[in-house]
């Protein structure tokens, strides 16, 4: 079992800027993959970044050049600063932590709120 905690969502004016973040606790391999994934009102899901325990990274098209994702190893946290906020940009934002080459499930945060105003 992986517990997830996030953190650092907000209300912010378009053009500003936040950071979120997951931290992970359990049983977390040592090959693994930590995502962000959002969620706008009355929208499916949606891939932010991702980012694995080898520190390969993959964005959405739409968060490309304005977000970043990064992780600090030794306290199991994967971060996602995001720049130049737009109001498309308001979700409520979820962590995912995958075990690699495991056969174990996805497992997934409560989310935290983003809102980005005009």
């Amino acid at each position: 079992q992986v517990h997830l905690v996030e953190s650092g969502g907000g209300l912010v004016q378009a053009g500003g800027s936040l950071r979120l973040s997951c931290a992970a606790s359990g049983n977390i391999f040592a090959a693994n993959a930590r995502a962000w994934w959002r969620q706008a009102p009355g929208k499916q899901r949606e891939f932010v970044a991702l980012i694995t325990s080898g520190d390969d990274t993959r964005y959405a098209d739409s968060v490309k050049g304005r977000f970043t994702i990064s992780r600090d190893n030794d306290k199991n946290t994967v971060f996602l600063q995001m720049k130049s906020l737009r109001p498309e940009d308001t979700a409520v934002y979820y962590c995912k932590h995958t075990n690699l080459r495991s056969g174990d499930k996805d497992y997934w945060g409560q989310g935290t709120q983003v809102t980005v105003s005009p």
